[in-house]
C-alpha cells in the first residue's frame, strides 16, 4: 500500500468511525461528474437532529440510497419507466411511513428514514407518494458506478448496517453547487469529516487486495480424496477455504460453492442437505478434479445464533424463508463475489457449477465468471427436510 491509498484508507475508516456514532460525513464526487458535496447519514442511525442539520446545511434535496435487494422487499418501484436522467439516479416512487402526519417535518422524515432501514418494515408499512426519496443502487457499489448512491450504500455495508443511507446534495448560501473550496469550508465550520468517492473506490480495492493474500497451502487426505486446502482471509471472520483436488481437471474445472453449514457438515443435521452435498462435491471434485469454495455464510448470511432463532421459529410453523425474513434478515443474505475473486486468482474465469440455486449463477456471472455448464447437486432428501427443500424450491426458486 503506497502512501496515497493509506491516507485514502485512513479517510474512510475515520469516515466509518464516525457515521457509526450517528455523525453525517461529506463525499465528494469527481469534477467530471456531477463535481458536487454531498451529506450523508446512516440510515440505522438517524435522528432528528441530524436530519434537521442535513436540511440546513445542505439544502439539496434528501434521498434515501438503498440496495436493490432491500427496495424490492419494500416494494419500491421506478419513478419512471424510462430513466434518462443524464448520469441514470434511479429514483422510486416517493414514500412517506404511514404512521407520519404531514411527512414533512424533521421528525416524520427520520420515522420514515429509519423505518427504509428497519428489516422488519414491510412495504404496506409506507404510504406513495410521500415526501422522503428513496434511491437503488447498483450492485458492486462505486466500482461499477461512482455516484453518491452507491458511495452511501457501499459506507453502510463497510459499517456492517443495513444498506441504507441518507444524503442531501450540499448548495452555497447563494443557491449554487458547494465546490472543494467551500466544502472544506462547511467540513471545517461543522466539525465534519470530508472523503471523496475516490477514497471509497481506493479502500474497496485496498481491501479486497488484502484479503486475496492467501494463507498457506497444505495437503488434506480424507475420506472423500485428496485435496489442498488453502485459507482466504474476509473481512467478516474465519478465512473462507479454497478446496482443490489433487487430480490437475483438464477441461473447464468443475467449481462447487458450500456455505458454512455447522449444523449439516459438522453434526449431520436432517434439517437440511447441506452435509451430504459438500460429502458428494468433494467426491466429484476428487474424480474429475476442480475446487469447492468453502464460504463463511452460516445460515444463508445471518449467522449460526440467527439460524437456531429461524430454527425456533420453524419448529413452530415457519418456514425458513419466512422465518429469516421476521426476524427482519433477507431471505438469504449471501454474496458470491468473495468466491468469484478466489477463482480469479486461480485464474479461472469459465466453471461447470455443481449447484441448484439459480442466484450463485447469476452472481457469478455478475461478478465476471461464465457458468458453462451447471452440475445438478441433487443428494440427501429425508423425511426430515421434505418441507425445507419444498420452500427452497418455490421460493428460492432452486432448481429441484
Amino acid at each position: 500500500m503506497n502512501t496515497e491509498q493509506l491516507a485514502s484508507v485512513t479517510r474512510v475508516k475515520n469516515a466509518l468511525a464516525a457515521m457509526k456514532q450517528g455523525q453525517l460525513i461529506i463525499v465528494a464526487d469527481d469534477a467530471q461528474r456531477e463535481h458536487e458535496g454531498d451529506l450523508i447519514g446512516l440510515a440505522a442511525f438517524v435522528s432528528d437532529t441530524t436530519v434537521n442539520q442535513m436540511l440546513t446545511l445542505g439544502r439539496g434535496l434528501l434521498c434515501v440510497p438503498m440496495s436493490a435487494p432491500r427496495a424490492t422487499k419494500l416494494g419500491l418501484t421506478p419513478m419512471v419507466s424510462t430513466n434518462t436522467e443524464k448520469f441514470g439516479t434511479k429514483f422510486t416512487v416517493s414514500v412517506d411511513h404511514k404512521d407520519t402526519v404531514t411527512g414533512v417535518s424533521v421528525a416524520d422524515r427520520t420515522a420514515t428514514i429509519k423505518a427504509l432501514a428497519d428489516g422488519q418494515s414491510l412495504a404496506t408499512d409506507f404510504e406513495r407518494p410521500g415526501h422522503i426519496l428513496p434511491l437503488i443502487a447498483e450492485e458492486g457499489g462505486v466500482l461499477v458506478r461512482p455516484g453518491h448512491t452507491e458511495a452511501a450504500v457501499d459506507l453502510a455495508k463497510l459499517a456492517g448496517v443495513p444498506p441504507v443511507s441518507y444524503i442531501i446534495e450540499i448548495l452555497n448560501s447563494d443557491g449554487t453547487m458547494a465546490r472543494e473550496a467551500q466544502l472544506a469550508t462547511i467540513a471545517k465550520d461543522n466539525q465534519l469529516i470530508q472523503i471523496s468517492i475516490q477514497d471509497i473506490i481506493t479502500y474497496r480495492h485496498v481491501t479486497n487486495d488484502a484479503v486475496l493474500q492467501p494463507g498457506p497451502t497444505v495437503k488434506i487426505p480424507s475420506e472423500y480424496g485428496n485435496f489442498k486446502l488453502t485459507a482466504f482471509p474476509n473481512s467478516v471472520g474465519e478465512p473462507d477455504l479454497l478446496i482443490a483436488s489433487q487430480k490437475v481437471s483438464t477441461g473447464i474445472p468443475l467449481v462447487r460453492l458450500h456455505s458454512e453449514c455447522f449444523t449439516g457438515d459438522v453434526l449431520g443435521s436432517q434439517r437440511c442437505e447441506c452435509g451430504p452435498q459438500l460429502h458428494a462435491a468433494l467426491q466429484a471434485v476428487d474424480v474429475e478434479g476442480g475446487y469447492i469454495i468453502y464460504l463463511r455464510q452460516e445460515g444463508r448470511g445471518i449467522g449460526l445464533t440467527a439460524k437456531l432463532q429461524a430454527y425456533t421459529l420453524q419448529e413452530g410453523g415457519f418456514d425458513t424463508y419466512d422465518a429469516n425474513t421476521f426476524l427482519g434478515h433477507l431471505a438469504d443474505a449471501r454474496s458470491y463475489e468473495h468466491a468469484a475473486a478466489i477463482l480469479k486468482a486461480q485464474g479461472i474465469t469459465q466453471v461447470r457449477l455443481l449447484t441448484n440455486n439459480p442466484e450463485k449463477i447469476a452472481d457469478l456471472e455478475h461478478h465476471g465468471i461464465q457458468v458453462v455448464e451447471r452440475v445438478p447437486l441433487q443428494v440427501g432428501e429425508n423425511a426430515n427436510n421434505e418441507a425445507y427443500l419444498a420452500t427452497k424450491k418455490s421460493k428460492f426458486n432452486h432448481m429441484l
